[in-house]
């Protein structure tokens, strides 16, 4: 489906609209129910104490718990004891504990922060111009971009006058 590379009347038809009145109520619910949302699908959130583990991952971690496992061969040979073993042993879980505390809250606050800036964009629907959110956007729909908006999903340009598009959010 190149529709770059397509005539805008091929691709009219091929998407089932009118480039004036864009798509009615009914095609609307049949493309939703086809096609979905207008959304990305989000990574499967994994269970605290998976993020637990993940912390031991680190190469820093790595060496202070071979640093612990040594001292105790060397505590336990010269008859000492483990008390440098579980100060280190405590260190490391106190880190891993912080760690995912950390990492829970930026994730509740990137979520929060997703909620609220949830974009809309203007599509053009039974002959009307209308603000819709951008996840409710679906194929076929004629979408109005004027400056500063977003582009909610991939589009296929009809028209165009001094169109300038700032990246930087892809790159990231």
């Amino acid at each position: 489906m190149e529709y770059f590379s397509k005539e805008i009347k091929d691709v009219e038809k091929d998407l089932e609209t009118n480039i004036d009145t864009g798509l009615d109520s009914n095609k609307i619910q049949e493309k939703r129910e086809k096609y979905g949302s207008n959304e990305l699908e989000g990574k499967k959130k994994e269970s605290l104490f998976v993020k637990f583990l993940n912390q031991f991952k680190d190469f820093m971690i790595i060496v202070l718990l071979i640093a612990a496992a040594i001292s105790a061969y060397i505590g336990v040979k010269e008859g000492e004891g483990f008390t440098d073993s579980i100060i280190i042993l405590i260190v490391v879980v106190m880190n891993a504990i912080i760690g995912v505390v950390q990492e829970s809250r930026a994730e509740k606050s990137l979520e929060a922060l997703q909620k609220m800036s949830a974009h809309v964009c203007k599509v053009v629907r039974n002959g009307n111009l209308q603000v819709v959110p951008a996840k409710d956007v679906v194929p076929g729909d004629i979408v109005v971009l004027e400056t500063g908006d977003y582009v909610p999903a991939d589009l296929r340009l009809i028209e165009a006058v001094n169109l300038k598009i700032q990246e930087s959010a892809l790159t990231r």
